[in-house]
C-alpha cells in the first residue's frame, strides 16, 4: 500500500482529481471507466453517490493501482473510517470542521480538507490538512485564488467547483497543485443518456488542457 507522502505526490503529479457524483451505482463504475480511457486516473467517488463505498471497493478490486482513488464529500467523523474501510486511498471534506477533520487525519491517509477564507484555511491547516481544497472556487475565481498565495506561499491549494478546460490554465498560473474538477470533466446528463464516448472524449481534453497549462508555466 502507498504511502501517504505518495498518494499525495501522485495528486501533484497527476494535476486533476475527477470529483463523481454518480446517479446509480452501476452508471457510477462506468463514467469512471470512461475517464480512465481518457487518460484521468485521478477518481474521488463522494459520498452523495448511491453506494458510495461500495462503488470504491468495486473500483479497487477491477483497477487497483492503475487508479488513484479517494472518496470525497464527508461531512460525518465515521465517514473518514468507512471510507478507508473500502479502500480509499485519500479523503476529501467540503469543509472545515474539528470533530471531522480529526477523524480523517486519524486514519493516516491524505487529507484534502475544504476552506474558502483565509481564517478556515489557517484552521484546516492546524487541524492536520496535508492540501486545503479551495471550496467553492468558481466565488472567487482565479484572481482570489491568487490572492491566497500571498500569505500562504508554500502551502498546498487546490481549487474545486469552477474549473473548466478554458480555465484551467489560469488556476495552475495562480498557484494551484491540482484541481478538482467535478461536472465539467464529467456530466452526470451525459452519464444518464450513455454519452460514455463524450466523457471519454473531454477527459482526453482535460488533460490535454492540463499538460499544457503546466508546460507554461
Amino acid at each position: 500500500m502507498e504511502s501517504k507522502e505518495q498518494v499525495l505526490q501522485q495528486i501533484r503529479n497527476l494535476g486533476l482529481l475527477a470529483v463523481i457524483r454518480g446517479p446509480s451505482p452501476e452508471t457510477t463504475l462506468r463514467m469512471v471507466g470512461a475517464l480512465i480511457a481518457g487518460g484521468v486516473t485521478g477518481i474521488e467517488i463522494t459520498y452523495t453517490t448511491p453506494e458510495a463505498e461500495s462503488v470504491v471497493a468495486a473500483l479497487k478490486q477491477e483497477h487497483g493501482d492503475r487508479i488513484l482513488l479517494g472518496m470525497g464529500t464527508l461531512t460525518l467523523p465515521e465517514q473518514a473510517s468507512q471510507a478507508q474501510a473500502a479502500g480509499a486511498q485519500f479523503l476529501v471534506s467540503p469543509h472545515c470542521e474539528e470533530r471531522l477533520a480529526q477523524a480523517m487525519t486519524d486514519t493516516g491517509l491524505a487529507a484534502l480538507i475544504g476552506a474558502f477564507t483565509p481564517t478556515e484555511i489557517q484552521s484546516a491547516l492546524r487541524y492536520g490538512a496535508d492540501i486545503v481544497k479551495v471550496f467553492p472556487a468558481a466565488l472567487g475565481g482565479p484572481a482570489y485564488f491568487k490572492s491566497l498565495r500571498g500569505p500562504y506561499p508554500d502551502l498546498a491549494l487546490m481549487p474545486t467547483g469552477g474549473v473548466t478546460r478554458g480555465n484551467v490554465h489560469e488556476w495552475f498560473a495562480a498557484g494551484a497543485i491540482a484541481v478538482g474538477a467535478g461536472g465539467e470533466l464529467c456530466p452526470k446528463a451525459w452519464a444518464l443518456e450513455g454519452r460514455f464516448d463524450d466523457i471519454t472524449a473531454r477527459a482526453l481534453s482535460f488533460v490535454e488542457a492540463i499538460q499544457n497549462a503546466r508546460t507554461g508555466i
